[in-house]
């Protein structure tokens, strides 16, 4: 049997309960396949970190690159820990540290009645966003003057090198040609920024005259927004900075019916890479039974997608859709199942 080796990391509030029916959908899928997933749990959380002072183990990189195919995260947040600095140490120190540049978001509207926009439908809502995930403004560079006076600084700097914007901008060109998408934009507001946003220009247009058969163009990001609140139909693939990706990816999310349908991968191609979802720990929430599941199961099935298991997570992806048109999810998007209960609907459609 062909086996995968995921590391799991539930983390923080609702994403203890996501994770959960996440990998009980994994294990479903697996042995429906005859195939094996070997699921190896991460205690790195608040609750860890407030116990014994250590976010994650100084060798944990090290071992989760050397002992796994992906890694599945719930969520990180815990207002016990007011500077999150285990998120940071945990979240970010896997991004950055495991140089996971490619933010990988799919946007996907399953039911029409999700779609705030009026009379939108799912032909409508059907692209892929791509973050440059590893510099920009989340660099952290910058600091502060005069800190707490009248006259205080606060600087941050955004960080973007030729090899970090090529790289994402080429990967986002060869996912559309390599899926038969045929049109992309790229966003930035070069503008305004007409230092690190014209190597995002030039960049752009050398990397697009090696894709003739895609067309490529250009948008401010204000247009964007603008853009994809008007007429989602008109994308396909989109590529952008890590800021700009952060917002644009939320505004794409309430398209597809908000944060709880959202899937998402940290990828670097040909190692190890992080998938999640995006809703965070939400922590009036946790406990209750009530978050939604279907982002973290997406984010299953995309991983197992990228890990080349196309039949698995097209099975997982008609389950969630079956199940989102037939009502049985959760309160957020317009069922009245607990989080338990959206899952096992979910689970009984695999069998």
């Amino acid at each position: 049997m062909t086996g995968l080796r995921i590391a799991v990391v539930p983390g923080d509030g609702i994403g203890v309960e996501v994770i959960r029916e996440a990998c009980a959908v994994l294990d479903a899928v697996a042995k429906a396949s005859g195939r094996e997933i070997g699921l190896t749990p991460f205690d790195w959380s608040a609750d860890t970190y407030l116990e014994t002072g250590v976010s994650m183990p100084k060798d944990g990189l090290k071992m989760l690159a050397g002992s796994f195919d992906a890694i599945l995260l719930g969520a990180m947040g815990d207002p016990r820990v007011p500077d999150n600095r285990h998120a940071v140490d945990i979240l970010l120190g896997m991004r950055f540290g495991l140089d996971l540049y490619v933010n990988h978001r799919p946007v996907k509207l399953l039911d029409a009645r999700l779609c705030p926009l009026k009379g939108a439908e799912p032909k409508d809502v059907d692209f892929v966003v791509f973050r440059e995930n590893t510099e920009g403004l989340y660099v952290m560079m910058g600091g502060n003057f005069k800190k707490g006076t009248p006259d205080e600084v606060a600087t941050d700097i955004d960080l973007n090198t030729r090899k970090g914007v090529e790289r994402i901008i080429r990967h986002a060109f060869e996912f559309a040609r390599a899926t038969g998408r045929k049109k992309l934009v790229m966003s930035d507001k070069s503008n305004v920024l007409i230092h690190a946003h014209d190597l995002w220009q030039r960049t752009f247009k050398e990397v697009k005259a090696e894709f003739p058969e895609i067309t490529a163009s250009h948008m401010y990001v204000d247009n964007l927004s603008l853009q994809l609140v008007r007429d989602p139909k008109q994308f396909d693939v989109i590529v952008t900075s890590n800021m700009f990706g952060d917002i644009v990816t939320d505004i794409a999310a309430g398209l597809q019916g908000g944060l709880g349908m959202a899937a998402s991968g940290n990828i670097h191609p040909g190692k190890i890479s992080l998938f999640e979802p995006v809703h965070g720990s939400s922590p009036p929430i946790a406990g209750k039974n009530i978050a939604n599941p279907i982002g973290a199961i997406s984010t299953a099935a995309l991983m197992l997608d990228h890990l080349g298991w196309t039949e698995e997570a097209a099975r997982i992806d008609a389950a969630v859709a079956d199940g989102v048109r037939a009502s049985e999810t959760t309160a957020d998007v317009g069922g009245s199942l607990g989080t338990r209960e959206a899952a096992a609907a979910i689970l009984r459609r695999l069998a």
